[in-house]
């Protein structure tokens, strides 16, 4: 008699081994396609949807997402799902904005621990005391950010649509919260001024101030990394070379990279650009797993920066999240109501 699952799991160590032999150890991945198939398995009898942010880890997300991408585009899948339970392999952040999404579904996180240095960097009690300092000021609130903060918000934005969304309120001023570099990159790109009041001497009089567009001093701790001397010293190795940056990374580098975009679009640069190797400024799985997928790319391994709160969600805590239903997600109701009107607000511009 055939035994049907452990047919499954050698077809998914195949798949995995395929693709990940050179960057997870064999010895791991026999175990890992396992925990997948035990995963798939737990997937379809609980009707659950399981999305994987592109900085998972190689062997996750290659095996039991049903959806991959960057924020935009998991909010897009999280708001078009019909199954009963959505299962976020991602940060606290984007759990909750699949909440909001989907007030009405279970929403779960695989750890408690996923949290973000940028989304902690403000607080919706904060952007109450901005909105009082600039009243009548419209705000955008990254994506990046916790639902209070969202819920404070105009409207809400990613690093791939920021400008747009800026530039759609035809304002002459925006509060722009929380990332200190995307802000100054959407500045660049938007040809606004921009200040950043919160670091202002005390007693100044927002009059006093010539803004067009005010930031906060919030920062991704791994984006906060990348230097241009990383990016000088890669090209004097690999003069060749396209380095292709997040917009969360510094001015500075963004200015002598080649490309600069979210991480779907920089996926997509890479699948569609003919060129002799690429080197990614953003978290170092998303590489990896790019590398997996076309081992017909040359990617530079200069990269050693892991986002310690991405690497919480692991194969084994997916699936505690839905053998148990745990980490569930909830949301106060006037906080999911408000957060909502942002970022559908977001995606109607998107």
């Amino acid at each position: 008699m055939i035994d049907v699952e452990a047919v499954a799991v050698d077809e998914m160590y195949e798949k995995l081994h395929g693709m990940l032999r050179t960057v997870v150890p064999d010895i791991e991945l026999r175990y890992k396609a396992e925990l997948a198939v035990e995963i798939n398995g737990l997937k379809s009898r609980r009707n659950a949807v399981i999305l994987g942010h592109n900085y998972m880890e190689p062997a996750l997300y290659h095996s039991v997402p049903d959806y991959v991408g960057d924020s935009l585009e998991l909010c897009r899948q999280a708001a078009e799902t019909d199954k009963d339970i959505i299962v976020f392999c991602g940060v606290q952040f984007m759990a909750e904005t699949a909440k909001i999404l989907n007030p009405s579904k279970s929403v779960l996180i695989p750890s408690q621990k996923a949290g973000c240095s940028l989304a902690a960097s403000i607080t919706a009690g904060d952007v109450r005391q901005l909105k009082k300092r600039f009243p009548g000021v419209p705000v955008v609130a990254y994506i990046n950010t916790y639902a209070d903060v969202k819920a404070e918000a105009d409207v809400c934005c990613t690093s791939g649509n920021a400008s747009a969304i800026v530039e759609s309120l035809s304002s002459e001023t925006v509060i722009f919260v929380p990332d200190e570099y995307l802000a100054q990159n959407v500045a660049r790109e938007t040809g606004k001024h921009i200040v950043f009041p919160t670091l202002e001497a005390s007693g100044a009089r927002s009059a006093d101030l010539d803004y067009q567009l005010i930031g906060w001093r919030g920062r991704c701790e791994v984006h906060d990394k990348f230097t241009v001397e990383d990016v000088q010293n890669v090209r004097k190795q690999f003069p060749d070379v396209i380095v292709l940056a997040h917009p969360e990374c510094s001015p500075e580098v963004v200015a002598v990279s080649d490309f600069s975009g979210s991480t779907t679009a920089m996926q997509r640069y890479v699948e569609e650009i003919a060129a002799p190797r690429y080197l990614l400024l953003t978290e170092c799985s998303m590489g990896d797993n790019i590398a997996a997928a076309h081992p017909e790319k040359e990617m530079v391994r200069l990269c050693s920066i892991r986002c310690q709160h991405m690497n919480q969600i692991s194969l084994e805590q997916t699936r505690d999240a839905l053998r148990h239903v745990r980490y569930v997600v909830d949301l106060p109701e006037e906080v999911l109501v408000k957060a909502a009107k942002s970022i559908e607000r977001m995606l109607a511009l998107s």
